[in-house]
Formats: structure tokens, sequence, C-alpha cells
């Protein structure tokens, strides 16, 4: 079944004429992996997500599938347990939006972590994550440190620990495991706001009311259970059922700088702390930009917009040019930037940093499902517990019986690569080059890497093109685009240039190349009427003005 915004009318009138098992309120990591999980188990299973697909939380993380080394220094160890192993599968399931990183950790006089506490960490964290062999710690000496990242702070530099994360695209991955729900079945939809909740004559809720932001369309969808997995919205959507309990979220923010490689050149990820709070940043090398983040402070605003502050671009500047000082990164230097919250469950008298990242599930006496907190990397396995959990409530209120979950061995939509061992092989030996004068091998090879499994169907679009650009775009931007339409939901343009290709943080300049041309396609291929083709546009701008820095469009103009 593909996730196509050309269908939408026709998964609109499903979703109001079939009963389902379990419908599913929000489309970030955590619901498109309870869809997935459920939908595999032979469930008929609904999602509805008022925004697009991870527009919220799933879209603005570090982008690491990582397990946690500083919830190690909180002795949070169940979560660095999990996590570390969920690494493992996460990447083995679909290694074209995971890849391993190397990271450093440098270790200074004064700092957060010396020789013995570092050594000691990493030990544990490889043993906790059951990391493999050739992924373990390794202890360096300050010249070794120089030698891998020669930007790093010389002064006061006692060594270094390498180990290894993951790095991810969030927003992809969660595209990916959304596709692969509705390849097992799932009907779910963007742009589609759950308002309500309707009940039983138990007053046990069997179905919620929404609105289809697109058409304005207002449908009951019924289903036997309920599951609320809105990450950020958890408290608002339980607002509307009459059994909620005393739980609540405590919501924190975390910010990103983008650098150009020519005024970062950061060789490879650096794991450090910062000089007065001590907190622990991340400075990542990626597609010839380096990020760096995060911040953690406690939030209380908009939710759908969080908006990136002077003072959260002071502190990280001011974290970089003390680990690495050669740099002299000034404001002026920052390319592109986003904001994220992290939905955590309150714990009192507790600063941002220190609470806890672990999940709960809350069940209300309305039989309404809540899941919070948790972290990226564990989106598979609290999947697979709250589904254990409507599993149950299924067999005992309606005898029905399903499976236990397989997605541990299940790769998501694109990943049917032959494993991670493989990937590098099957990008090589699925480059065509019958297809060099559409496509360059370079092209060929970075798609498959995007895409994964799925890239045939992108060379396919190309082909189509017969090697013409289309609208002054390249012919593979083009093929990513009408993909993005046919398979991935893509309806505006935010969809496509934030989150299904993330240029807007790592190819700004593609942005402002192509943005009118990709506009123009999707107003020919989703039929927008004049005020629509006005309202993406403003919407676009809005969020290019949000995230880049002025004097970046200026420069572009």
């Amino acid at each position: 079944m593909k996730l196509s915004s050309l269908n939408r009318t026709k998964v609109l009138n499903r979703m109001q004429h079939t009963a389902y098992d379990v419908v599913i309120i929000g489309g970030g990591i955590t619901g498109a992996g309870i869809a997935f999980d459920a939908a595999q188990r032979g469930m008929k299973v609904a999602l509805v997500e008022m925004q697009d697909f991870a527009s919220g939380t799933s879209s603005r993380s570090t982008k690491l599938v990582h397990g946690g080394l500083r919830y190690l220094k909180q002795l949070q160890i169940g979560v660095v347990s999990e996590t570390g192993k969920e690494r493992a599968i996460v990447y083995e399931n679909g290694p074209h939006v995971t890849t391993p990183e190397r990271m450093l950790l440098p270790m200074h006089k004064g700092g957060t972590f010396g020789p013995t506490t570092t050594s000691l960490a990493l030990k544990v964290y490889d043993y906790l994550a059951e990391v493999k062999k050739s992924e373990r710690r390794v202890m360096l000496s300050a010249k070794e440190t120089l030698a891998k990242e020669p930007l790093v702070k010389p002064d006061g530099l006692r060594g270094g620990g390498s180990y290894v994360e993951y790095r991810t695209d969030d927003a992809r991955m969660t595209i990916e495991v959304m596709k692969q729900a509705a390849e097992f079945g799932a009907d779910v939809l963007n742009y589609v706001k759950s308002t309500g909740f309707t009940y039983d004559k138990k007053k046990k809720v069997d179905g919620i009311t929404v609105t289809d932001l697109v058409s304005n369309t207002k449908i009951n969808i019924k289903a036997k259970k309920v599951v609320n997995a809105t990450g950020p919205w958890v408290d608002e959507v339980r607002d509307s059922d009459y059994s909620k309990n005393n739980k609540q979220l405590r919501l924190t923010k975390g910010i990103h700088l983008v650098f150009d490689q020519s005024d970062f050149p950061l060789r490879q990820a650096v794991y450090f702390d910062t000089e007065n709070d001590k907190r622990m940043i991340f400075a990542i090398p990626r597609d010839g930009k380096t990020y760096v983040g995060t911040t953690d402070t406690f939030y209380n605003n908009d939710k759908q917009n969080p908006k990136v502050t002077q003072e959260d671009r002071d502190y990280i500047i001011a974290a970089i040019n003390y680990m690495f000082p050669s740099v002299e990164i000034s404001d002026d230097d920052i390319e592109s930037t986003w904001a994220g919250i992290r939905p955590l469950i309150l714990e009192k008298g507790k600063d941002p940093s220190e609470i806890s990242r672990k999940d709960e599930i809350w069940e209300g006496k309305s039989g309404l499902l809540t899941i919070a907190g948790g972290k990226l990397t564990g989106y598979r396995h609290m999947a697979q517990d709250i589904v254990d959990l409507v599993a149950k409530r299924l067999k005992e209120e309606y005898k029905l019986k399903f499976p236990e979950s397989n997605t541990k061995r299940t790769p998501i939509s694109g990943g049917d690569v032959g494993g991670s061992m493989n990937f590098e092989q099957y990008i090589s030996s699925h480059v065509n080059p019958k297809l060099f004068n559409i496509l360059s091998q370079d092209e060929q090879e970075a798609i498959i890497c995007k895409y994964g499994s799925n890239h045939d169907d992108l060379f396919a679009i190309a082909q189509i093109c017969g090697g013409k650009s289309y609208k002054d775009m390249p012919v593979s931007l083009y093929a990513e685009l009408v993909y993005g339409i046919q398979n991935e939901m893509v309806y505006q343009p935010t969809d496509f240039i934030i989150r299904r290709s993330g240029d807007l943080y790592f190819n700004i300049q593609q942005v402002f190349e192509y943005k009118e041309a990709i506009i123009k396609v999707l107003a020919e291929l989703l039929h927008y009427d004049s005020s629509e083709v006005e309202m993406y546009t403003k919407a676009l701008e809005d969020k290019i003005s949000e995230a880049v820095s002025p004097s970046i469009q200026v420069s572009t103009e």
C-alpha cells in the first residue's frame, strides 16, 4: 500500500467506514512505531497526525540513535542498557537511515570526565549496550586525540575516548517506519486533527472525532482501542477525556546550530562538556556542514513552533569557542537552526537535564492508552510494549488473539538491503550504468544511500523525465519530490524541504535556488488553487526566516 497524497480522499473515506482494532493519535516516531507493530501483528490500524509526519519532536532531535552516555552519570542504568541495545536493532533494520559514527570524547583538566572515569564509563557503556567488538571504546593519548580532531582545545588536554554512536535522519526514519506500517495495511493520514473522543454505553472510549485540515471534512473513526502518542501534546489530548490521571509532562527545549564546513571544518563527531555548567554537547559533521547541540531548558511556549532565541545561540557559540578556540565562531557564521521539544515526564525538583528519559504507559478508566517520555532510539521497544498491552486488552475484552511482536527482525521501508554489513555492496551493485545519461553515478549512489531498497521507484521517475530537467530542477531533485508525493504523503512544500529532504538545514543553497520550482510541481500534481499556493508559499518563507540566518538569506538572494 502506497503512502500517497494523491489518495487522501480514499483513505479518509475508508477511515470513516472501517471498524478498527486500534486508532493512534500522533504521527511522530512513537506513533509510527506503534502503527508498524500493530499492523504487522494483523490488527486493523488507523493513525492520524494533525501536522505532517515527524513535524514535532521527531524531526528536531540531535539526529542520533544513541544509548545516552550521559545518563550513566545520572545512574539511569536501565535507560542506557535498553536504548543501547536498541541502537543495533534500529541500525540493522534501516541502514539507509542510520550510520555508525565514531564519537570523540576529549578529556581536559577540570572537565566532567577524567581518564579513569572515562575509561570506566565507556567500558560500562559497552557492556550495558552489548556493543559489538569492532565498535567498542578506544582510549587515546592527548597527541592521538589531537590527531583525530586538531580543532579540539589543546590546553589542559589529557587524552580522549573514542566510541561509536549512530547518526540518523530522524524525520526520514519516521517516514520509513510509517511507510512500512502502511505496507502492512495501516491507514495513516497527515493533516488530520483529533478533536475529541467517542464513548460507548459503558463510558469506554470507542473512537475519536477528527477534522481533515486539507478538506475541512469532519468524521468519526471507530476503534476498540485508542492510543495517545502525541509527544508534547499528550496532556492536551488527555484533557478531552474524563479519566485523566495525575501524571503530567514537563517539556524541555533543545536547539541546534548549523555551520558550513568552511567556517567550522570539523573532521569527526565530538562529544564535549561546556565550560560553566558542564553540560554535554555534540558537534557532528554532516554533508559538508557541522551542526552543534543541544541545549536543555524548561519550555512553556508554543509547542508547534519553538524558537531559537539569542540566548540559545549565545550558549552554543560559547560552548564551541571554549572547546574549539581556533575556529572563532560567531553569530554571523550560523547558516541555519532548529529547535525541538522533549516531552519528558514531570519529576518535581529536578533540573531539565536530570529528568529521566524513560517512557511510561498510562491507562485511563475510559480505556484510553497514553504513552509518554522515551527517546528516539527506543521507539521500537516502546511500540512493542504498548501494542502488547493493546493485544492483551483485545483478548480480554473481545476474545481477539494476535501474535507477539516481530519488529525486532523486520526491516523498515527501504531496509531490504541484505543487512547492515552488506549495505555498501548493495549501493555499488545497484548503480545502473544504463542510466548515466539521466543520473550520474554519484547521484544514483546518493539516492540508493538515502532511499535504500526503494531506489528503483526514484530511478523510474527519473527515466520518465528522459534526462531533462523539469522546471529548471535537477532530475534527481524532481525524482525525490515526485516520489515524496506518490509514496511519502508530501502535501506541502515544507513537508519536502524540511522533513523528507532535510535541505532547509543541510542544503540551504538548493532551497533558495529551487523553492519556486518545488511549489510549482506540487501545485500541478496536487491541484492547488491560487489561495493554497499563496498560503503554502508564505508558510515556507516563514520557516526559512525562522531557521536560516539573516546573513545567509541576504548572501543567497
